[in-house]
């Protein structure tokens, strides 16, 4: 079985932001909350997910998670909310049938 590598972005309790590669999200998040993931993050806590992608090897999600890093955060916001499923549109309101049989 291939391994699937990823980078990711996580919130923290203070508002930043912070990028990391892993093979499993879910386990990744939960190590950074139990306090064990990076040293940033352990005083940040908690953090919430709020990107990731996919990588084709370790070695590009590091290329990635590097490349990331260097965007500012505005450039990050952006990245996130661009990633983000829009939000599915409210009903319409339709118009009473008003035919009777």
């Amino acid at each position: 079985m291939k391994a699937i590598f990823y980078v990711y972005i996580v919130k923290c309790s203070d508002g930043t932001l912070y990028t990391g590669s892993t093979t499993n999200v879910p386990r990744r998040i939960h190590t950074h909350n139990a306090g064990k993931g990076a040293k940033y993050t352990r005083s940040r806590l908690p953090v919430t997910l709020v990107y990731q992608e996919e990588a084709e090897s370790w070695s590009a999600a590091l290329r990635r998670e590097a490349a990331i890093k260097r965007l500012t955060r505005a450039q990050k916001i952006a990245l996130i909310q661009r990633a983000e499923p829009e939000e599915p549109s409210p009903p319409q309101p339709t118009e009473p049938d008003t035919k009777t049989c």
